[in-house]
């Protein structure tokens, strides 16, 4: 079976071996965010120090995104992912041998490790899946953000068994992790990363400062904005959806998750069939869907004044917010020789927008009187995703440096 799955083209191995990859990194997340309140006790931390430790590994880890399309420009996809890989397995373990030793700090290293190895890997998997579904001539991007809402499933459904066994955080943390690298290594070795990645050659060197040339390119930056609010709408859903319903509307605790349960699920379902309207009406038009399905919903939900109202308005919450971030990823990966360059501007925009979600919630609920109108505050950046929707049409072919075409033609492969 192996050998019929390498016979396959290169590009049906790649998506194969992506999707597991996607899978494999929502996994190896909500596996660990499960067991947050098992390690906030073991350390003895309160709320405000175990932020404050989650916030340094972000930072750390939206530091890396900046990095990574110079660091992929020079090494390409395959060593920075394996590079990523191992990176985080180590951080994942620290993160679990840090609660063991009762040590604050050894965690503290391990969640920015693992920020900057996620980071390390997060840049080469969305440039690969662009390169996918060129090679497709079809929209599949959103399946691989299915896959990674899939094994956010799996890893949260393992960590709360984990947690209800009473299987220590550095068991869990150092099984999965060292599973989880070693499986991302056996795919990549499978065929993971196309052949025909161009990387510079060091005969070439270019200037420091190309790697943040993309963030002066108007339609990228624009593109970011989409990304932005893809990302805090997604992040807001994530942090607060929950308490909001539990606060609006008296629900139980138990009731409010199976309240996220329903905005994670008509995502997932929507990134895996919503490709067929994307190959159909392009990326454009399905943008400005979304964005008009993710308006009505937050909307009816922060508005409503019966629970089933609310509910409904989340179920079409979520079908707003599954294609936005995967149509921005596609939109700015048009040319192959700046995709590295403009998916880290996508990618440092969703890392922002996750870093400042769930503070400026709970600001505004402050300010407003509550979750529920809070979350109003995310329609501002999807009316504003509306308003820039033009600028995830195709991009016109054209090469704006000869010496980058002369490069790419004479690169090698990664």
């Amino acid at each position: 079976m192996y050998r019929q799955f390498l016979a396959r083209p290169a590009h049906h191995r790649a998506r194969a071996l992506l999707l597991s990859a996607f899978a494999l990194s929502g996994l190896i997340v909500f596996s660990w965010l499960a067991r947050i309140p098992g390690v906030r006790d073991e350390l003895g931390l309160d709320a405000v120090q175990l932020g404050g430790i989650l916030l340094v590994g972000s930072i750390g880890a939206l530091a890396a995104v900046f990095a990574s399309p110079a660091i992929v420009g020079r090494f390409g996809s395959a060593r920075v992912f394996a590079a990523g890989a191992v990176v985080m397995t180590v951080g994942f373990t620290l993160m679990g041998v840090g609660p063991a030793l009762g040590s604050w700090w050894v965690f503290g290293l391990g969640v920015v490790v693992n920020g900057i190895g996620g980071a390390l890997l997060n840049v080469p998997m969305n440039i690969e899946s662009a390169r996918i579904e060129q090679a497709y001539r079809r929209a599949v991007i959103p399946h691989f953000h299915a896959a990674f809402s899939a094994g956010a499933v799996a890893g949260s459904m393992l960590g709360a068994a984990c947690a209800a066994a009473g299987v220590p955080v550095v068991a869990q943390f150092a099984v999965v992790g060292v599973a989880v690298g070693a499986l991302r290594l056996a795919a990549l070795a499978a065929g993971l990363v196309m052949p025909g990645a161009p990387v510079r050659e060091s005969r070439t060197p270019r200037p420091a400062s190309s790697a943040l040339a993309v963030w002066k390119e108007p339609r990228t930056l624009l593109i970011g904005a989409v990304a932005f609010a893809a990302a805090l709408s997604e992040g807001a859903a994530n942090n607060w959806l929950s308490l909001a319903f539990v606060d609006g509307f008296g629900a139980t605790e138990a009731f409010g998750g199976i309240v996220l349960g329903v905005f994670i699920g008509s995502m997932t379902i929507v990134r895996i069939v919503g490709t067929r309207a994307i190959d159909r009406l392009g990326r454009v038009a399905s943008l400005q869907l979304s964005g008009l399905f993710g308006i009505l919903g937050l909307s009816l939900f922060a508005l409503a004044t019966r629970p089933q109202v609310a509910l409904v308005g989340v179920a079409l919450w979520g079908v707003g917010a599954a294609l936005c971030f995967p149509i921005a990823v596609a939109a700015v990966s048009d040319d192959p020789l700046r995709a590295p360059g403009r998916v880290s501007v996508m990618a440092s925009m969703g890392s922002v927008a996750a870093l400042t979600a769930a503070p400026l919630i709970g600001v505004a609920a402050d300010a407003l009187g509550g979750t529920r109108n809070a979350l109003l505050v995310v329609l501002v950046a999807m009316l504003a995703s509306l308003l820039v929707s033009r600028q995830v049409g195709p991009e016109l072919a054209r090469v704006a440096d000869p010496r980058e075409a002369l490069d790419a033609e004479s690169a090698p492969v990664a």
